[in-house]
């Protein structure tokens, strides 16, 4: 197989998956890339097998094509035209003078430094969380809605007893019943949006039926287990000490803003909170690739406008596990043929498919957005980046008596987004805060590199092995 050219995927969700067997089944090679223990990404997460679940597919819809993909990478890796690297925390993707370098750091320690050399590039990174801060937010207990779910499939257990799921998004209807079903009692699913405003947009609608049974689906499973759904409103506090006791829920006007005389508590001891999600991005601004808003821009090939990375899934644009799919399918297709030097045969079922996803994950993103004034309800004692301990006064100093006039400068007077997580959760509070549009990161690596591991050299990166 080493005479083959030779393509690194990253992430082996939906799309790394997808992009995987289609680049394989075309003759080319293919490293997949990714960090966790197995393959599935967040989307397709399984439990721990020292759980040995009996029957893990009730925690997920679309098994069948979840096995799919399961059994055409273990084929495929049994025949050796794909090389699965679980495990593997990409930190940087290095460009050379003829194709690439992923540098990778091993194992849960993530020290041990991995590099592949590989022709191109497929960045499959998928998406993460969104979570707006507001008094309380950091009491234990309160939780992502996606990590509620991760803890739920990965480990079969439960965050809480009674929870309030709340926030903005699709997510919140699976999580909610995925709960629900786990016998914790949801009390309240908190949406600050109106999903009837749907009704708008009938042609996004009409094109993805399936969407909107699976929507019913979930909703008619929440109203059996008497699950209040409460549009229109949203948790502007959480209450406890050594852990959350309860949330306040308000209502929201058609601008946004909460209405007078509408707050009343609601007791729980978990908050399962999202508000939508957002591209990773790290590697391919890393590379130099050119991004849409906050998206990597691609295209109708999957291609970067940097010759030898493709991108495909939620890095692209959130838009589902459906939607993620076709992308990597698409985007593994072009990879192959342009490596092997045959002419891309385009897909036509599969490009009219992305078409109609992406007008119905359009719809999502516009009826699903955030409360324009969610930050009138922070106070100024509420911290804003978690990592370095940052109030939401702090930022507003920066912002009305220092001058700042983006997340940047307020980064560089306040320190918020310097911690762990480099900016990745509290960037879009802040930007919100200091008035203006997140910008992008400009972050050299995608994540914390240990100095032993930059101070180690190599002239000549070998395809797995301390670099």
């Amino acid at each position: 197989m080493t005479d083959r050219p030779h393509l690194a995927v990253i992430g082996a969700g939906p799309a790394g998956l997808a992009a995987t067997l289609a680049a394989a089944a075309h003759g080319v090679r293919v490293t997949l890339i990714d960090s966790a223990a197995e393959a599935g990404g967040q989307f397709y997460r399984q439990p721990a097998r020292e759980l040995r679940a009996r029957r893990p597919q009730a925690l997920h819809h679309q098994w069948r094509t979840w096995e799919g993909l399961r059994d055409g990478l273990r084929g495929h890796v049994g025949t050796g035209s794909v090389r699965h690297l679980t495990d593997h925390h990409v930190w940087f993707v290095e460009r050379l003078t003829e194709g690439f370098a992923v540098h990778a750091l091993l194992g849960p320690e993530q020290e041990d430094p991995v590099t592949v050399r590989a022709d191109a590039v497929l960045l499959a990174t998928g998406g993460y969380e969104q979570v707006l801060p507001f008094p309380g937010w950091t009491l234990p207990g309160v939780v992502t809605a996606g990590g509620a779910q991760a803890m739920l499939k990965g480990t079969l257990a439960v965050p809480g007893r009674v929870a309030v799921v709340a926030g903005t998004g699709p997510l919140l209807l699976p999580v909610a019943t995925g709960l629900a079903d786990a016998a914790t009692e949801v009390v309240a699913l908190v949406e600050s949006a109106d999903p009837r405003t749907f009704v708008r947009r009938p042609r996004a609608l009409a094109a993805q039926p399936g969407k909107l049974a699976e929507g019913a689906l979930y909703a008619g499973r929440l109203l059996r287990r008497r699950v209040r759904p409460l549009f229109r409103h949203a948790v502007i506090e959480a209450h406890g000490t050594d852990r959350v006791e309860g949330v306040t829920v308000a209502a929201l006007d058609a601008t946004g803003r909460v209405r007078p005389g509408t707050a009343r508590r609601i007791a729980c001891d978990t908050l399962a909170v999202s508000h939508g999600l957002l591209p990773h991005t790290d590697l391919a601004e890393s590379l130099g690739c050119r991004l849409d808003g906050n998206s990597v821009r691609v295209d109708d090939e999957q291609r970067t406008d940097v010759p030898g990375v493709w991108a495909a899934g939620e890095a692209t644009g959130v838009g589902g596990s459906a939607l993620a799919l076709v992308e990597g399918h698409i985007a593994g297709a072009s990879a192959a043929a342009h490596l092997t030097g045959t002419a891309p045969a385009p897909d036509v079922a599969a490009l009219k498919s992305r078409r109609k996803l992406r007008q119905f994950a359009a719809a999502l993103d516009d009826v699903y957005r955030p409360p324009a004034h969610w930050m009138d309800q922070v106070t100024d004692d509420t911290v804003v980046c978690r990592c370095e301990e940052v109030t939401a006064g702090a930022v507003r100093e920066a912002v009305g008596e220092l001058g700042a006039g983006d997340p940047r400068t307020v980064k560089l007077l306040t320190r918020a987004g310097m911690g762990w997580c480099q900016g990745r959760m509290c960037t879009p509070a802040v930007a919100g805060l200091a008035g203006c549009e997140p910008t992008p990161s400009r972050r050299p690596f995608a994540r914390p590199v240990p100095l032993g591991v930059l101070a180690r050299e190599s002239d000549h990166p070998t395809e797995e092995g301390p670099s």
